[in-house]
Order: structure tokens, then sequence, then C-alpha cells
């Protein structure tokens, strides 16, 4: 369950992205992530969980130091999310639009992942570990 407004994840991303509002419609969309919170004066700003997790994002600002992948021509970090059927939720990130990176795959360290890369340019990882 995601926290509430009273009560905040520890750790949360927050993520600099262009578009901000394209952004949260694709996270809900390739993720299945809810929007929690947000803000469309002078730019977005919003919260959004998966599962029991959340993260932030908003459009870059670079007069505050904020610049996204795009901005950048890479990303600095990876996100990992971990699901019960990895397989059907990394088809549904690509159908979303994401890139593969590297396909769904058994890896020797006993995980099934795969990795894409959405149009903003941040990497996310989905899978889960093999018994």
């Amino acid at each position: 369950m995601p926290s509430t407004p009273e009560k905040y994840a520890t750790l949360a991303p927050f993520l600099s992205v262009r578009n901000g509002a394209k952004a949260v419609e694709f996270y809900k969309a390739a993720l299945g992530a809810t929007e929690l919170f947000r803000v469309d004066e002078g730019g977005v700003i919003a919260r959004l969980a998966i599962g029991d997790s959340e993260f932030w994002l908003s459009d870059e600002s670079p007069q505050h130091g904020n610049f996204s992948p795009q901005t950048l021509n890479g990303s600095t970090s990876r996100m990992v999310i971990v699901v019960d059927d990895p397989d059907a939720a990394f088809d549904r990130a690509i159908a979303a639009g994401g890139k593969v990176v590297f396909p769904m795959e058994d890896q020797s360290y006993r995980w099934r992942i795969g990795r894409f890369v959405d149009p903003f340019g941040h990497h996310w990882e989905i899978g889960k570990p093999l018994a």
C-alpha cells in the first residue's frame, strides 16, 4: 500500500523529465502507476505509486540544477520493480512506448529480469528472484 499524504516513504526517487504531463500518463499506462499528488503550475510536479512504493517526478528545471536524461544524454540511475509476473509487466511497458535495453530472461544470478528505457530517458528493470 502506498504511503498516505500524512506519512511519506522514507526514500522515494525524484525523476526529472521533459514534458511531465506526458510522463505521468506514460507511467500510469506502462507501469500501472497511481497518481497520488499533482501540481501543474509552471510545470508538473507529481507523486506516483507503484504497488507499495512511490516516486516523484517533475519537469526539468535547469535553473535549479534538475536535468532530464534527455538533456544529460544519458541516465544516472535505474529503477528496479519486483513483480510476480515480470514478463507481463515488461510487455505492458514496451507496448506503452518503452524501448528494450535487454529482453526478459533468466540471469545467472537467479533473477528473471528485463530492462527498458522509457520515452524520457530513465532506465527501468522489471523482474523477480527465481526460486
